[in-house]
């Protein structure tokens, strides 16, 4: 009987199973395994040609060659850990239109012999808008290919004349002639990544890969391509609003925490180095349900604001909406404030709302969503030089959060000189009010 050449693979997990199955065995997720031919190895190339590596101690490895070097943009840098690796394969994806591409060609147009690779872009349209962003590095190298081996005859020449780095944009464009399907299946991104994966290692180039993200928020392509690389940033905001915040999900070399600030125009992303002070630039004061928090970000505070809006509901259950914070949270809230504080909000409808798009996610800003609630149902005006933040437990005690001085600091750096010490939420509402 002749063997089965063909294997399922799932598009969640990029797990691979002999027959098909409406779950996958692996991730459980259902009807996401897709027909793909399997690939006959030949046993004659598997056998060591004599170019074995050798096993080395850790006193005779040399990273001498592996320091950090700079792109030029400290916010880059910073969600790096400090600079790019050499040698290392980085994913940046981001929603279409965020400006992956535009940030792309302003970091190689601050790191010297840089290997520009499009396959969605020809050489005049890349042209067009390095004179829009005003790029004017000479030794920048272009090249509009699809073809894996064609860019990784290039890049291995180009490796013996100092390339540094090469930008691929996008990986789903990329093919491997020798994977018989259609590019950006998973098959070819799979196996594209993994071909300059290794391209990386061997020569020592570092190589950015822009991807493509599904309507989930991540890259499209099998799950195993975030597990083949050693970064995977993300270029976040609103598409039709200047702010931009790249954020690392997976880091080898650094912390997944920090978080880099920009602001786009028509010169490209410009780096903002006081995010706190954007966040509140448009802030209105001595109106009921604002308060400002300070959370972190890695080790940097942020100052942001919290709104608040209630208003009698026209139904028997409230309506309870959020943006920037998490819903649940945002119920376990309401229900100590009613237990806790005395302040009963079931007959209210609740919109919260952090301004300028960011996403709180640790609990210390679990007080300043309380009082901006109170203030919103009382209608009154907090403190405009108040900035709150402390986690709220089920007792309606108010616990410490981390990093207190730098909060504390930041706030009163930007004239907010008062900041709640109270231990309980009901001695916090007394305190915070004007």
């Amino acid at each position: 009987m002749p063997k089965n050449d063909v294997v399922y693979v799932c598009s969640d997990c990029g797990n691979e199973s002999l027959k098909w199955s409406g779950r996958c065995n692996a991730c459980n997720a259902w009807n996401t395994l897709k027909e793909m031919k399997a690939i006959k190895l030949d046993k004659r190339n598997t056998v060591s040609d004599g170019t074995k590596k050798q096993i080395l101690t850790f006193d005779k490895i040399d990273t001498r060659n592996h320091e950090r070097f700079s792109v030029n943009i400290a916010e880059f840098d910073r969600v790096l850990g400090g600079g790019v690796i050499p040698g290392s394969v980085i994913i940046l994806g981001g929603d279409p239109g965020i400006g992956k591409s535009t940030l792309a060609l302003q970091i190689a147009e601050n790191v010297e012999n840089v290997l520009y690779v499009s396959g969605e872009e020809s050489a005049e349209q890349i042209k067009l808008r390095a004179n829009r962003l005003k790029v004017r590095s000479k030794k920048l190298k272009q090249i509009s290919e699809t073809n894996i081996g064609s860019i990784e005859n290039h890049v291995m020449t180009l490796a013996k004349e100092g390339l540094k780095l090469v930008i691929v944009d996008s990986i789903q464009t990329m093919y491997d002639a020798e994977f018989p399907s259609t590019p950006g299946s998973l098959v070819q991104v799979r196996e594209c990544a993994l071909k300059l994966q290794q391209i990386a290692k061997s020569i020592n180039v570092t190589i950015i890969l822009i991807g493509h993200v599904t309507k989930d928020g991540n890259v499209a392509g099998p799950k195993t391509l975030e597990h083949l690389v050693d970064v995977v940033l993300y270029l976040e905001g609103e598409r039709y609003h200047n702010t931009r915040i790249l954020r690392g999900i997976k880091n080898r070399f650094g912390a997944t925490d920090e978080i880099g600030v920009f602001e786009m125009g028509e010169g490209g992303f410009k780096e903002i180095s006081n995010p706190s002070k954007i966040f509140l630039e448009e802030r209105v004061k001595d109106v009921p349900g604002s308060i400002v928090t300070a959370t972190m970000e890695g080790t940097r505070p942020f100052l942001v604001e919290i709104q608040a809006l209630n208003s009698s509901t026209a139904f028997g259950y409230p309506s309870r909406t959020s943006s920037g914070f998490d819903l649940n949270r945002l119920q376990l809230l309401i229900a100590v404030l009613a237990k806790r504080a005395g302040i009963n909000l079931s007959s209210q409808d609740i919109y919260l709302n952090v301004v300028g798009g960011f996403k709180i996610k640790e609990p210390a800003c679990d007080l300043a969503v309380c009082l901006a609630m109170i203030s919103a149902y009382k209608n009154k005006t907090i403190n405009p030089e108040l900035c709150a933040f402390g986690e709220i437990g089920l007792s309606g005690e108010i616990r410490k959060v981390n990093y207190f001085e730098k909060r504390a600091n930041e706030a009163h750096r930007l004239g907010f000189n008062k900041i709640i010490k109270s231990k309980n939420i009901y001695d916090a509402v007394k305190e915070a009010f004007i």
